[in-house]
């Protein structure tokens, strides 16, 4: 469950800080807006991983839109390219 906090509470940040876990993030307002989330690291580099797979899925997905419309290079011919031999 999520906790929803003024900004100014972060003057007792310790406190603040004591109720952020993975399963209950603080968000902080500002003027009655959302202004800012507090996360674990843990939930951070979880994050940073979806972010990577999806970029590198998107890439992908391009790579092979971009394959079926232009053609494919075989195998031999990026060898060949790049100078591997067998």
């Amino acid at each position: 469950m999520s906790n929803i906090k003024p900004i100014s509470d972060l003057k007792n940040y310790a406190e603040v800080l004591k109720q952020v876990d993975t399963s209950n993030r603080v968000y902080l307002t500002r003027n009655g807006h959302s202004e800012y989330g507090i996360l674990t690291m843990a939930e951070i580099d979880e994050l940073d991983r979806y972010h990577a797979a999806y970029t590198l899925l998107s890439k992908l997905k391009k790579a092979e839109d971009r394959a079926d419309k232009e053609g494919w290079v075989s195998a031999d011919d990026v060898e060949k390219e790049l100078g591997v031999l067998d």
